[in-house]
């Protein structure tokens, strides 16, 4: 029973087809000139153009990535890095570890970092977030859900106040987590950076993409052959930005779905564990939330022993954040929240997905609350 879908997500049939010509009939190098290569860079261009028409972007403004962590880490380096004499970064506190650690690099080598805080339901104000702008900033970094506990950052919002407060400033948000549910079209966004990383939606692992504005001016992360216009050098995963492509079609076309029907198996999982542990305290704030997120709070249970015990008993779920080092790990998402560290401790996080059924969660949440009752 798997219910770990925001680490990773089984990838969709439909994604495996797409991609198996390019393992071995299309195999060129991309960036090469002659009739093997150009089949490559075609079906490369074309996987461009249909990514460019999801997000409602134009294909100049996509980036294919290794995922998420590298196109974060490109957004805020790069902006960081680039001529301008612009240097700082603005976030927040509940971002994911690939924006929060690359922040933290950027503050050691002198670069201006303000972390901003969210309120109990670990929602940032767009009023904060554009008071901490100033004439140096030169990216304000927000994620669209978050990746822990599925709350929704009110991004429109943000980047309107960001813009009105400094218009020179850019706006960068990570929307790894949201794919398979909101809507999510750059231009609505209002903003000049945006993560994807397929593997969340039914993807390819190790792809991924970055939107960047026309216009807009990044130092790459990595150089070399000058590859994706210059700001993204290495040779191209033909394969992975197909799936990817071929991943953000198919969880477009069935977010409708996904809501109604995930976000309906999310609410009952959540009503027979809270019906069979009584003080279950939910950290997924009640709205404003995605629809395949539950954190949840079992006092006077280790969440770590919890987890051991019910992948012995065939339920996969977490405590956070995949990408945390050590079992051991208190999550910054929930301590910004308020929750102290035994709190902390004492909770996990179930997340559904496209393959999820409503008879699987119903027997996982009947082994979570045996499970927690023996514990206890």
């Amino acid at each position: 029973m798997y219910l770990d879908h925001a680490a990773t997500t089984p990838t969709r049939p439909e994604v495996v087809a797409a991609m198996e010509p390019f393992a071995s009939d299309v195999f060129g190098n991309s960036s090469g000139i002659h009739g093997v290569s150009r089949r490559a860079k075609n079906a490369l261009e074309e996987a461009r153009e249909r990514a460019a028409v999801v997000i409602g972007a134009r294909p100049i403004e996509i980036v294919f990535t290794s995922g998420g962590t590298e196109s974060d880490n490109l957004a805020l380096k790069g902006a960081a890095f680039n001529s301008s004499p612009r240097r700082g970064v603005v976030t927040a506190a509940t971002e994911h570890e690939a924006v929060l650690e690359t922040a933290d690099f950027l503050k050691r080598i002198g670069m201006p970092v303000t972390i901003v805080g969210v309120d109990a339901e670990g929602r940032v104000s767009p009023e904060e977030m554009a008071a901490a702008v100033t004439g140096e900033t030169a990216v304000v970094s927000v994620m669209l859900v978050n990746n822990e506990t599925g709350t929704v950052q009110p991004v429109i919002e943000i980047a309107r106040a960001v813009k009105e407060a400094d218009p020179d400033a850019l706006v960068h948000t990570d929307a790894v987590q949201a794919f398979n549910s909101i809507d999510v079209d750059v231009e609505e966004l209002g903003v000049d950076m945006l993560s994807l990383s397929g593997h969340k939606f039914g993807g390819p692992k190790g792809c991924g993409l970055l939107f960047v504005r026309e216009g807009t001016t990044l130092e790459p992360v990595q150089h070399g052959g000058g590859q994706e216009l210059g700001r993204r050098s290495g040779t191209h995963d033909v394969a992975g930005a197909v799936g990817l492509v071929a991943a953000m079609e198919l969880a477009a076309a069935d977010r409708e779905r996904f809501r109604l029907e995930i976000g309906a198996i999310r609410d009952e999982f959540t009503r027979l564990l809270r019906e069979g542990v009584e003080d279950a305290a939910p950290n997924t704030p009640p709205e404003g939330r995605s629809p395949h997120h539950l954190n949840i709070r079992f006092p006077g249970v280790s969440g770590q022993i919890l987890l051991m015990r019910l992948d012995q008993a065939g339920v996969a779920a977490s405590a956070g954040s995949a990408c945390q080092s050590g079992a051991a790990t208190v999550s910054h998402v929930l301590e910004a929240m308020g929750l102290g560290p035994d709190e902390a401790r004492e909770c996990v996080r179930f997340t559904f997905g496209w393959t999820s059924t409503g008879d699987e969660a119903e027997v996982a949440a009947k082994t979570v609350v045996e499970l927690a009752g023996e514990l206890r």
